[in-house]
């Protein structure tokens, strides 16, 4: 995306995604975080999702938006759980026109679909090139 064609601040978008137990031991894999949280079955078969793996939907709207990450904030408020539908909101914040580049803050709020339980909030910053 072009600096110019950032979206304006207090703009919301939004991403939505259901983790599988195939999506968390993927991720397994991937970074090596096999805590047993990850790998065993909770009472009604479901494995606790990665915090980190539940970052990544608000890393998708930034990928979406070309922004080079520069600082990434997180707190993880509730667990996730595969099965749940988790929808993030990321609200443009500022954004600051450089020349062929534009500075950007954001602010990261993702919750339970069906309970509006949040369960992780946050912020990036970073730049998007031309």
């Amino acid at each position: 995306m072009h600096p110019d064609d950032l979206p304006d601040p207090g703009t919301v978008l939004r991403h939505e995604r259901t983790f599988t137990v195939d999506d968390v031991r993927a991720f397994a894999d991937v970074s090596g975080d096999r805590g047993e949280h990850h790998e065993q079955p909770d009472e009604d078969g479901r494995l606790l999702v990665h915090g980190l793996l539940t970052a990544t939907l608000p890393t998708k709207i930034g990928g979406d938006l070309d922004v080079l990450a520069r600082e990434m904030t997180y707190e993880f408020v509730r667990p996730v759980y595969t099965g749940q539908p988790i929808t993030c909101e990321v609200t443009i914040e500022e954004v600051t026109p450089r020349g062929d580049r534009a500075d950007l803050d954001a602010d990261i709020v993702c919750f339970r679909r069906d309970t509006e339980e949040v369960v992780l909030t946050g912020g990036f910053e970073g730049v998007v090139l031309a």
